[in-house]
């Protein structure tokens, strides 16, 4: 019998020792997991999935609306880079209590950046933008010579 079967065997005989070993071994494999990722939370939600985005498409306009609940119209920068819409923000909050003998404050900062793709060069001039209850309408109108022309084709029969 192998040396590695008959420890494995004799591990199985002290259920002490493998469940110590057990529990050893999946604490590494959590903690090598979780090294690779970000610190907090927070941190994934904003960097990796940023910010609910609806786009439409009006005759006219490209309308856009971002969802940036807490967020103030100080922390917010909407701006045109090539041909994409870019929506950045900043949160900051602190929250502090006291109570008898004890104070807690509690703090938490992100930021957050949504690039869209537009297809065509805005004046940015024309453009704008309104934070309402921490949703951020964008409207954009389209320069007339990107609105498509509509060309009927021939169905032939064969």
């Amino acid at each position: 019998m192998s040396s590695d079967l008959q420890s494995s065997k004799s591990d199985l005989a002290r259920p002490a020792d493998f469940f110590g070993r057990f529990r050893q071994e999946m604490d590494d494999l959590i903690s090598n997991f979780a090294s690779g990722l970000p610190e907090s939370p927070f941190a994934i939600a904003l960097e990796n999935r940023g910010f609910a985005v609806d786009i439409a498409e009006t005759n006219g306009d490209i309308e856009v609306t971002a969802e940036l609940p807490g967020i103030e119209s100080d922390d917010v920068e909407v701006t045109v880079e090539g041909g994409s819409l870019v929506i950045s923000a900043e949160k900051q909050a602190e929250k502090k209590s006291e109570d008898k003998n004890w104070q807690r404050v509690e703090r938490s900062y992100g930021s957050f950046r949504r690039v869209i793709p537009l297809g065509f060069m805005p004046k940015p001039d024309t453009l704008e933008a309104e934070l309402k209850k921490g949703v951020l309408h964008v409207k954009i109108p389209k320069p007339a010579d990107t609105k498509p022309e509509a060309k009927k084709i021939a169905v032939k029969t064969v």
